[in-house]
């Protein structure tokens, strides 16, 4: 196939300096990859079905350049594969190769022209894309034979381009090693841009996230499973490289685990019988917030989910509950048994999927007229995340995503269409009047995908006069650290890019509560016992008592106009009553135990008294000073007494207490003077220095050490002001 014209020259070529530079290339990429070193196996290559699926896809990918430019010509025509396999394991071994090749093309495209291959060989364009795969693993190989099993199909194509390139190997050994010594790298990983290079390291070094299928097997029984096959349950996986495994803070279902677990946990039962279930954290961050907003008979509609493990998370989830799932996106009806298949091995039930776009689907569909909450995953960017491969594979995406990364972001003009896209989905969303909130989520680090997104489609968002509005809510998950508080105060939840976690961004919008549709206590006790909840309660008293309140409550104001004059006429004849009482000392020294239980039992009726923390909401002080004699000079504190307009005194119901006898003389002339006891419950009032009521014949004392008249009542005699 190949029409070489010098390839035997090439290959009898005997250099010193080739040789020298091939020992160079093998030496410092071993040495800098350090396999070797640490005993793992050496790569032995793939099989040809891989190479073949690898160059279709880095022929989509390939980075097109101008044409004086081009150094290599990559034709349309894809190869044919001898099957098409569905193992998920075949496809990612062959995505992964792809990518490789797409990181390093310029420079393996520099290792063909500089060895001479192209110059020397005529080659079909068309099998450009399987060259350039196959020399990224025959130097990552460090240029070693391939080992090919049995019973193992061939394809010629694959074989044909193997022996070109062993048959170049010193001269593209040496093409290399001039390569790494004009950029001063140790290999050619080095050479490539520090982004990518974090990115790659983030991807080998970040943990596993697996949710618990809760359909088959309950969180405990996961862990007692994990326990006996020598896992330990810890706090941080961070620092530990056991078989250890982890709680994931944000979700309770989600477990981590280091990385270098993976191939061992694909072993094991749990994985198998789809017990737990390998994903991304950000799809599970999305279905919980989605949790947080159902009640019991919700339904949920599922836009653009890509992955059908986050379709069964959140089934998963709604277990307990009677909310059906709608998906849709699924374009084609072929596959439909197979998810349908997957749904049945994983135990999902609740799931219905509508095979048409979102955007084509009525808000007044009568399928979806219980959904209350729209979970909506648009195709994004995907920037937030390290492992491109994963992502594609487990969401379903496009595979130019891997030319994104590869260029180590995405192009502005492609931006712009992916945020016109999620824009258009997320106003058809908020379109669908019955429901009540809708959760947006995306893997993207630029704000163009996230936050102007939303802003804008809350800006424009059609204001009809049906339905409330849409606003921004805080988000619903929990916030473990400070900084994920200082990311949310703007109501956005964030996870930024790090060695533990990718990328993730989530918005929660809810409807604004309708004052009509404000629902009393009333009407939800009516309502539970139409369903039958309130068996043996009787409603009919509960609102008899309010009615009973509602009448005390409207008959304050009628006490208000009582006159004022009664209330100083009972005063009065309690003083005299209490004066005819302690005439007789004898009589008086018998009923000392007694008062103090008189006067609880006296003042309980009265709450104003009851209180000894607020003495001055007595209305018995400003009502005698008012008739009797001009207040006080005297600063009386703010919180003793609240004033009240004259044209509204309000007068409480009278009070009969019980003041204990105390001796005199009293000890200042100043009078009588306020005060209040701390541990008794009185009335208090205060009067002017030589003034006393009227209905009192007998005047105060004005100097220290007068003795008090003989017609002073007993009572005076024997007081010390209790109730001052």
């Amino acid at each position: 196939m190949f029409n070489s014209t010098s390839e035997l020259q090439f290959s009898n070529e005997k250099n010193t300096e080739l040789s020298q530079l091939a020992s160079l290339a093998l030496s410092g990429d071993a040495a800098s990859r350090g396999k070797n070193s640490t005993g793992l196996p050496e790569k032995t290559g793939y099989p040809d079905s891989v190479y073949v699926m690898a160059a279709n896809v880095f022929q989509g990918i390939q980075i097109e350049k101008s044409p004086d430019r081009v150094l290599i010509k990559y034709g349309n025509e894809p190869l044919r594969p001898l099957s098409k396999s569905k193992d998920e394991s075949f496809q990612r071994l062959s995505y992964e190769l792809a990518f490789s090749a797409l990181k390093y093309q310029d420079i393996l495209e520099t290792i063909l022209i500089d060895s001479y291959i192209f110059p020397s060989t005529t080659i079909p364009d068309h099998l450009s894309s399987l060259i350039i795969v196959m020399l990224y693993d025959f130097q990552d190989r460090k240029f070693q034979a391939r080992f090919l099993s049995d019973n193992e199909d061939s394809i010629t194509e694959v074989q044909e381009v193997e022996n070109l390139l062993n048959s170049f190997k010193t001269k593209l050994a040496a093409s290399l090693a001039r390569y790494r010594i004009k950029h001063d790298a140790l290999s050619i990983y080095h050479i490539l841009p520090e982004t990518i290079r974090k990115q790659e390291l983030r991807a080998s070094t970040l943990p596993l996230y697996a949710w618990i299928n809760t359909y088959k097997i309950s969180p405990e029984e996961v862990y007692h499973s994990l326990k006996e096959k020598g896992y330990n349950k810890v706090k941080s996986i961070l620092h530990i490289d056991d078989k250890v495994f982890a709680v994931d803070q944000h979700c309770y279902d989600v477990l981590i685990f280091p990385s270098h677990l993976k191939s061992d946990l694909l072993n094991t039962d749990l994985f198998k019988d789809y017990k737990l279930i390998f994903q991304d954290k950000s799809r599970s961050l999305a279905v919980h917030s989605v949790k947080a907003l159902l009640n019991m008979d919700d339904d949920i509609l599922l836009v653009n989910t890509g992955s059908w493990y986050t379709v069964a998370h959140m089934s998963a989830l709604t277990n307990n509950n009677s909310s059906k799932i709608f998906v849709c996106g699924v374009q084609s009806q072929a596959k439909h048994p197979d998810l349908k298949n997957l749904f049945t091995k994983m135990g999902c039930k609740n799931i219905e999927i509508l095979h048409q776009a979102f955007i084509n689907i009525e808000s007044k569909d009568n399928r979806l007229q219980k959904v209350k909450v729209i979970l909506l995953l648009p195709r994004c960017s995907g920037l937030g995340i390290s492992n491109p491969v994963e992502f594609i594979l487990n969401e379903h995406e496009d595979t130019g995503l891997l030319k994104d990364f590869s260029q180590g972001g995405t192009p502005e003009s492609k931006l712009h269409v992916l945020a016109e896209q999620q824009y258009e989905q997320l106003t058809h969303a908020m379109r669908f009047t019955k429901a009540q909130a809708v959760v947006y989520c995306t893997c993207s680090v630029y704000p163009e995908e996230n936050e102007a997104v939303v802003k804008k489609a809350l800006e424009f968002q059609d204001r009809g006069i049906k339905v409330q509005p849409y606003r921004l809510s805080p988000p619903v998950l929990p916030l473990c650290s400070l900084k994920e508080i200082h990311l949310s105060t703007d109501k956005f939840f964030r996870m930024e890019p790090s060695a533990i976690t990718n990328g993730c961004f989530l918005s929660v919008l809810t409807r604004e509560r309708d004052p009509s549709e404000t629902v009393s206590v009333k009407d939800v006790l009516a309502r539970a016992a139409a369903k039958g909840l309130l068996d043996g309660i009787e409603l009919g008293k509960s609102s008899k008592q309010e009615k009973k309140k509602k009448k005390s409550k409207t008959s304050l104001p009628k006490a208000s106009t009582t006159d004022g004059n009664s209330i100083q006429m009972k005063i009065a004849e309690f003083l005299n009553r209490e004066t005819n009482a302690n005439t007789n000392w004898s009589e008086t020294s018998t009923t000392k135990t007694s008062l103090p239980q008189k006067n609880t039992t006296q003042v309980g009726p009265s709450s104003q008294v009851r209180k000894t923390n607020k003495p001055a909401t007595n209305p018995l002080v400003p009502a005698f000073m008012k008739n009797t004699a001009p207040p006080r000079p005297y600063e009386r504190p703010t919180h003793f007494v609240r004033h009240r307009p004259e044209d509204r005194m309000v007068a409480l119901k009278p009070v009969e207490i019980v003041l204990p006898p105390v001796m005199l003389p009293f000890s200042s002339p100043q009078g009588i003077r306020p005060q209040i006891p701390a541990q008794h419950f009185y009335c208090h009032w205060a009067g002017p220095k030589t003034v006393m009521p009227s209905y009192l014949t007998t005047p105060l004392l004005s100097r220290k050490g007068d003795k008090p008249k003989e017609n002073l009542p007993s009572f005076l005699l024997r007081c010390r002001r209790p109730w001052l």
